[in-house]
């Protein structure tokens, strides 16, 4: 904490994320934030990155430049659009109750529209990783494909066929979400409530969110391990100076459990799904709802930060993905 209200330098992060270029546009009544860089290629596809919770625009920023323009001409580049979700960072707080991901996934069509981008690349995980699958499975004619490192089955899959690989992913969520889900269930029941806290003590705050990290990421002792800390608190920063900690919770008031269970995909995916990830779904379980999973990749190492916890494999393994997605969607 001392680190946080001494040291560290909110500034820089204000002068990094102009640098990648901030904007802000409404739609449905509603301001959204968004970073946007055009990359120089004329060869770059469109590629829309959302975050999750308790994520922000942060987890991405680091990446823009080597997604845009790659030191690699042989490496993919990517016109990169990271918005902020309804009621977090710098996008505006609703006023109205229906923000959920189904109508946050028709206004990131809307957004993209909007730059020129008609067909794009998705991609994200947590409640980004449930936007981007509403995405490839709402608008097909709109989503050329997808990289997630989110991905859940449709309900009442049969264990009949599993590898021991996949019964232990199987009992790693199922364990999850019986004992480590009392946040997501609070956030849901009385965002509002518990929000109070979140925006009334930066200390509340931090420790809400911090914890979070320290349960997800795959370290021993700290997050902080793997993950820089001014970059943890560029993240708690952007809550704390947007006082978001309560209007970010709501996705979980909107949309806790409501993933339609007969939603399909049948766009190219890439999925990733690292080891120490809060939930993990076996890939004959996936199938049934992603059925064209082009790229599947289960890395050794990794949290549900991966971009902040392993910047360089993440960025690899996006652009291997998205590759072989637009090869995929080619033919």
């Amino acid at each position: 904490m001392s680190h946080w209200a001494t040291d560290y330098s909110w500034r820089a992060c204000e002068e990094h994320l102009n640098q990648v270029g901030q904007f802000k546009t409404v739609i449905d009544g509603v301001g959204i934030h968004f970073l946007h860089r055009r990359s120089p290629r004329p060869d770059a596809t469109p590629l829309l990155i959302t975050h999750g919770w308790p994520g922000s625009v942060i987890e991405f920023a680091h990446l823009v430049d080597d997604l845009a323009e790659p030191i690699d001409t042989e490496a993919p580049a990517f016109h990169v659009v990271i918005p902020s979700l309804p009621g977090f960072g710098f996008s505006d707080k609703p006023e109205n109750t229906g923000w959920g991901t189904e109508k946050i996934a028709s206004a990131w069509v809307e957004l993209m529209d909007r730059l020129g981008y008609p067909r794009f690349l998705a991609q994200g995980g947590d409640w980004g990783g449930v936007i981007t699958t509403i995405l490839a499975g709402r608008f097909p004619d709109h989503v050329i494909g997808i990289h997630s490192t989110f991905n859940e089955g449709p309900v009442g899959q049969t264990k009949s066929g599993l590898t021991s690989t996949d019964l232990e992913w199987v009992v790693h969520t199922q364990r999850f979400q019986k004992n480590h889900t009392a946040y997501a269930k609070v956030q849901a029941d009385q965002p509002q409530t518990m929000g109070y806290s979140l925006v009334d003590s930066p200390v509340g705050l931090l420790t809400w969110i911090l914890d979070k990290f320290f349960e997800w990421t795959d370290t021993k002792k700290s997050p902080f391990e793997s993950i820089q800390r001014d970059a943890f608190l560029d993240n708690v920063s952007m809550y704390w100076f947007s006082a978001t900690g309560a209007s970010a919770a709501r996705i979980y008031y909107e949309s806790f459990g409501s993933l339609d269970p007969e939603l399909t995909v049948d766009v190219p995916a890439a999925i990733t799904t690292y080891p120490h990830d809060i939930a993990k779904t076996p890939r004959p379980w996936a199938q049934r709802r992603y059925r064209n999973i082009v790229h599947w990749q289960t890395p050794l190492s990794g949290g549900h930060f991966p971009s902040l916890e392993m910047p360089q494999y993440f960025l690899g393994d996006v652009r291997k993905g998205l590759a072989i997605v637009l090869n995929a969607a080619r033919q």
